[in-house]
């Protein structure tokens, strides 16, 4: 086994574990809290269902990382791992509540500032706005259970014992559900950046096969476990007590409320009912379970008038927020500074562009005014925001015609490599877009876009449809699965393409 995969997989168990420290509070934090269930009791069932979750349904997650950056050489992806994991654990210990995908976007941010890199600012728009978005959801979803679950029980008339029992049932399952949730969204994050290139190899028992992908996963959400086990009980505390006592009914709601919308922004079945109907769509991005959990607390404290909520508490968790993706862009830049000038590692590789006569071809076939770009045709520039600069200085484009100008002309040395067919995730994609990966064996392409059209044109699996809403979770589900191939099948930078 290779000593520098092993290296960077240490940084995703870090990740793994401060995760599993921190976020295991927000599926058993307010049962913990209101004393409805022992912490070990929690801690093992939590444990037990992020691991199911993480095995059985992380793939999908694990190809949808997001736009926001390439993190195209080892060690330098080893250090956002890192510095992600080492923010999120300095929250811990300071028994705040953040979300790890606050952490990982900021590592990105900081990656990309120090390579030069364009970060997509759509992509991240986006998602920053669901970490308002969730949140306010949360309450009012919280706020309006909570009227009804009062309403039925008084309806009930329920006797206190079976009340409690009924409650500590309800928490139970909840809780589960929503550790089954948290596995199966989270993994990517942990060990998404290793589906390319798991160091474990696929192995038959019992008639059942486990992938690589497989056993990268149990390894990661194991990791996850022992940060539930080990260190998440003081972050449990404070959703569960320190923001506003609960009491067991409310403690059940909140949990219910958070679930409902992580449920809203990972359901691709949603997706497709909305779009069928020609609805807007709710977009499917990672979501700050934390910012849910908060807010559903924060719902029914607000609905009582807001008299027990400790606003103090609110204000150190809020600042946790804020301050999070901030302390780990800034980390991950001064210690990928540091890791390329004083031990002369490569934190990433210069990405190269060129309007070529092929590129060029490309980009009036789009109907885009080639004309414009002549002063940059066959000139190659290394750095995305180089080009970009470079590109506004002799074209006015529309931003949507930008970006697609710079992705054209963005190099990327693929090649559909045979050797690497045994380890490809199988269950990820269909048997006509592996037969059209077959077809394509040895090929190189110099673009994304190349590989694509070769692609396209043997299945209409591997084929974009139209553009409208209907459509849309398809082509959103084949992008994502396009950018895993891409990143499957691209060459290292010491791995030059055969002439």
């Amino acid at each position: 086994m290779d000593i520098a995969i092993l290296i960077f997989l240490s940084s995703g168990l870090f990740l793994g574990w401060s995760l599993g420290a921190n976020d295991a509070a927000n599926v058993f934090g307010t049962a913990v809290g209101s004393r409805m269930i022992r912490f070990t009791t929690a801690a093992i069932i939590c444990s037990v269902f992020i691991i199911l979750g993480a095995v059985f349904s992380g793939a999908g997650a694990a190809h949808g990382l997001g736009e926001l950056g390439n993190l195209n050489a080892l060690p330098g992806a080893f250090v956002a791992a890192f510095c992600a994991a080492l923010t999120v654990y300095w929250m811990t210990v300071a028994r705040l509540p953040v979300s790890t995908t606050h952490a990982v976007v900021g590592a990105i941010i900081g990656w990309n500032w120090f390579s030069g890199s364009i970060t997509d600012f759509s992509s991240l728009t986006t998602i920053m706005s669901t970490w308002i978005a969730s949140p306010v959801l949360a309450a009012i979803f919280s706020a309006l259970l909570y009227k009804v679950m009062v309403w039925v029980l008084t309806k009930a008339r329920l006797h206190l014992l079976r009340l409690d029992s009924y409650t500590r049932i309800g928490l139970i399952i909840a809780g589960a559900f929503g550790s089954y949730t948290l596995g199966a969204n989270n993994i990517g994050n942990v060990m998404g950046v290793f589906v390319s290139s798991s160091p474990f190899s696929d192995f038959t028992v019992a008639g059942m096969t486990f992938t690589s992908v497989d056993q990268l996963f149990l390894v990661g959400a194991v990791a996850i476990a022992v940060g539930v086990f080990t260190y998440s009980k003081g972050v449990m505390m404070m959703v569960g007590d320190g923001l506003m006592p609960l009491s067991p009914v409310a403690a059940w709601v909140v949990v219910i409320a958070q679930s409902i919308v992580l449920f809203l922004f990972s359901s691709i079945s949603l997706e497709h009912f909305l779009a069928g109907q020609g609805l807007p769509t709710i977009p499917l991005i990672p979501v700050s379970s934390s910012q849910a959990v908060v807010g559903a607390v924060i719902g029914i404290g607000l609905l009582h008038g807001g008299k027990g909520i400790r606003w103090g508490a609110l204000g150190s968790i809020a600042s946790g927020w804020v301050t999070t993706p901030i302390i780990s862009a800034v980390l991950c830049f001064v210690s990928l500074f540091i890791l390329q000038n004083v031990f002369n590692q490569t934190v990433y590789h210069e990405v190269r562009y060129e309007l070529s006569a092929p590129v060029m071809v490309h980009l009036e076939q789009e109907g885009l005014p080639v004309a414009e770009l002549a002063p940059l045709k066959d000139r190659e520039l290394i750095g995305g925001l180089r080009f970009r600069d470079r590109l506004r200085e002799v074209a006015q484009l529309p931003r949507e015609q930008e970006e697609k100008v710079i992705s054209a002309a963005e190099i990327h040395n693929l090649r559909i490599d045979p050797a690497k067919f045994p380890k490809l995730d199988r269950a990820y994609l269909s048997t006509e877009q592996i037969k059209a990966l077959e077809q394509l064996a040895g090929q190189e392409y110099q673009h994304r876009w190349q590989l694509y059209e070769a692609l396209s044109r043997l299945t209409p699996d591997w084929k974009k449809l139209e553009n409208n809403k209907v459509n849309k979770p398809f082509n959103k589900n084949l992008s994502q699965q396009l950018g895993y191939i891409y990143g499957y099948f691209e060459m290292s930078e010491e791995t030059p393409p055969r002439r």
